[in-house]
């Protein structure tokens, strides 16, 4: 029955989206180290790279967006909010994909996410984000916090900049921001932080898929 339900909706099994699943649901996160090809990469690297080179960044702060406020003891990255509506060849290729794995995540497990909301970051030397949940008092509508990596293929370990995520089981998950790496983990239950970048800038896209 549930092959013919899936049949009529013209449901084609995806692995990767499946593997992604079944570890969100096993441990809350996941590494996917292949999600993009290493020219959409390399162009989503470049179009990051000339929006900060010509200063349209702003410094981060905390809360949502109605209730910010600047604090660098805490965190101390560059954002630049990405507009769907206004996305540039490069910047589809990026929504394209998110939006194909948000189909397939409300279509098999029902997970309900209407919107999305993401920005560049760059983290520069000695900048990093303390230990922190990716929800707010007055909005919990984040389901899921997504992280990409734009970093080119000479990033070192050594350069710092990883992300941690504090299991409930009282352990550590140390992730590194290798290029292509992407990393999902429930917002609403997994804190975690980024260690201070010691060298180079540390490149990402970050975002937020969100119930209504």
């Amino acid at each position: 029955m549930t092959e013919e339900l899936f049949e009529q909706l013209d449901f084609k099994l995806n692995q990767q989206y499946e593997t992604i699943i079944d570890d969100l649901l096993e441990k809350q996160y996941c590494i996917v180290d292949d999600f993009f090809e290493n020219e959409e990469i390399s162009r989503l690297r470049g179009a990051l790279i000339s929006q900060y080179q010509e200063d349209q960044f702003k410094k981060s702060a905390i809360g949502n967006r109605t209730n910010e406020l600047v604090e660098k003891a805490i965190r101390g990255d560059f954002i630049l909010w990405m507009n769907e509506a206004e996305a540039g060849e490069t910047e589809k290729i990026f929504f394209n994909k998110i939006n194909n794995l948000v189909d397939y995540l409300n279509r098999t497990c029902f997970m309900g996410i209407l919107h999305k909301e993401f920005h560049y970051a760059v983290y520069p030397k000695g900048t990093f984000y303390k230990r922190h949940l990716d929800t707010f008092q007055n909005d919990s509508r984040r389901k899921l916090s997504i992280v990409s990596y734009l970093n080119d293929d000479s990033w070192e370990n050594t350069n710092g900049g990883e992300l941690v995520i504090y299991k409930e089981d009282g352990n550590e998950e140390v992730i590194y921001p290798l290029p292509g790496r992407v990393v999902i983990f429930e917002s609403q239950i997994l804190e975690h932080e980024v260690k201070e970048v010691k060298n180079s800038e540390r490149l990402s896209i970050t975002g937020w898929l969100k119930t209504r």
